[in-house]
């Protein structure tokens, strides 16, 4: 009862009911108003018939004798029929009925006066004496007296004989004829239906199974929900979408099970590149403590400066934490806005002039014109550059060069930041964008470095719709590139 087929069935079953006992209802009316109007025409001359056999009244008198006479002969010829006499108001001078039958004294002439004129269609029904509740087909002739109307002669057509002979039919041939035609117009149209909606529900039913298993799996089968458009119908279309639908949940599973591997992965980093700067400071910091007496102002300074230094790499990995948990969960906001990128890059290279010079290391210019303006969030991008200056300064040996170049191109204006350090091998490259990524190739001694320089280069290169590319060779250097829109392209 709970699938569609079934509901289908039932309701294909209700409508072909009620359809069923609409028709009968319909051909019963329709069979009687045919019946009344084929009656009233064939018998409609029976009272002039009746009333030109004899005077019926005479004088004013009425000859109950002939009354009996002719309605005796016409019931003879028609039992249905019951005949009435009329004066010329409507009421029954005489008939031969019995008495306690009649339960109307008066007949409306409105209906005599249009079956005599014509003027209405057929069936017109007029009262019946003997059922107050009910009107008959009738048939009517003035009965006159040397010209001189005298009365009606009504003859009802159909009376209580016929209504008693017609109720035993309908309860007997007519009403089994009925069941069982219904029975049988109900038993083919469900057996047609079922197998209608068996066909159209197949396929419907065949989706259904295919999403159950797709469920039933845990939503990582996604080949459980294959779907081939044939028809290009509602269902089709329903099934295509319910395809590709799965295919998206077993992507986003996938999507999760990294993320959390990502996640597991960020803890372990983390706690790692944590610890680290932790237990230098806790050891430098309990050696003050216990040796204090005992340390000369040259070692205690020593430490105090050892412990700063792990004190601003740990505030430094946090700065870069959270920086990048705001990038990833999308919320920061650029700040689009018109800059001079020529400036941005001599400002931020102003600021590693002092450390490029304590390790022999050249920052140099090429091409950098005097106003290259584009369309980005300059706090932002100069993050971008810090960060990809900071990583050239890391890996580039004493007597080195790092150089920053500016290309225009017909929408936009390309950077580029190229070292002559010690290079990225080409299995490290596609994973340097990894947050806590790094490679030792070339790397002497301790790291200042968060490993999230360059996750976070990325991210906000992707939220200003850049992509940065990067080329390396080994003890030769490394070439970062990224473009920003122009303000007339953006």
């Amino acid at each position: 009862m709970n699938t569609l087929f079934a509901r289908l069935c039932i309701a294909l079953l209700a409508i072909v009911g009620l359809t069923s006992a609409g028709f009968l209802v319909v051909e019963r009316f329709s069979s009687r108003l045919y019946y009344e109007e084929i009656t009233q025409r064939l018998n409609a001359p029976i009272a002039m018939y009746v009333t030109g056999e004899q005077a019926l009244i005479t004088d004013g008198e009425v000859d109950y004798a002939a009354l009996e006479s002719l309605a005796h002969q016409a019931m003879v010829i028609n039992p249905s029929v019951e005949v009435y006499l009329l004066d010329t108001g409507g009421r029954i001078l005489g008939h031969a009925l019995p008495p306690e039958t009649i339960e109307n004294d008066r007949v409306d002439l409105v209906p005599l006066q249009q079956l005599m004129s014509g003027a209405s269609e057929f069936p017109i029904r007029g009262t019946d004496p003997r059922n107050a509740g009910r009107s008959k087909v009738f048939s009517v002739a003035e009965v006159r007296d040397r010209d001189v109307l005298q009365g009606y002669l009504y003859v009802v057509l159909g009376g209580r004989l016929y209504d008693e002979l017609a109720s035993d039919a309908r309860g007997s041939y007519v009403r089994k004829l009925t069941l069982w035609s219904m029975a049988i117009v109900v038993f083919v149209s469900l057996a047609v239906g079922l197998l209608v909606f068996g066909l159209l529900t197949r396929r419907l039913s065949r989706l259904t199974r295919s999403v159950q298993r797709f469920s039933d799996s845990g939503f990582e089968d996604t080949d459980a929900v294959v779907w081939t458009s044939v028809r290009d119908d509602e269902i089709d279309r329903l099934g295509i979408a319910c395809a590709a639908m799965s295919e998206k949940i077993g992507e986003q599973f996938e999507s999760l099970k990294e993320n959390d591997r990502l996640r597991r992965e960020l803890i372990s980093n983390v706690s790692h590149d944590l610890r680290t700067p932790l237990s230098s400071m806790q050891g430098y910091v309990e050696t003050l403590l216990i040796k204090d007496d005992s340390l000369s102002s040259e070692d205690r300074r020593r430490y105090l400066a050892t412990t700063r230094k792990h004190t601003q790499q740990l505030g430094r990995l946090i700065g870069d934490l959270f920086e990048l948990s705001k990038l990833e969960a999308a919320s920061v906001e650029p700040v689009f806005e018109r800059f001079s990128l020529a400036e941005l890059l001599q400002d931020v290279a102003q600021e590693f002039e002092l450390e490029a010079s304590d390790k022999d290391i050249h920052i140099a210019f090429e091409d950098v014109g005097a106003d290259m303006p584009v369309y980005a969030d300059i706090g932002l991008i100069q993050r971008v550059l810090e960060n990809l200056l900071r990583n050239a300064l890391k890996f580039t040996p004493e007597g080195g060069r790092i150089s920053i170049r500016m290309d225009p191109r017909p929408e936009s204006v390309s950077i580029t930041v190229a070292d002559t350090g010690c290079g990225i091998p080409d299995a490290d490259l596609p994973q340097i964008f990894e947050r806590f990524y790094g490679t030792r190739h070339g790397q002497k001694g301790g790291s200042n470095s968060s490993g999230l320089g360059l996750a976070i280069v990325k991210r906000i290169l992707d939220l200003h719709g850049s992509r940065i590319t990067v080329s390396s060779q080994i003890d030769r250097g490394t070439r970062f590139v990224f473009d920003l829109p122009t303000v007339k392209a953006a």
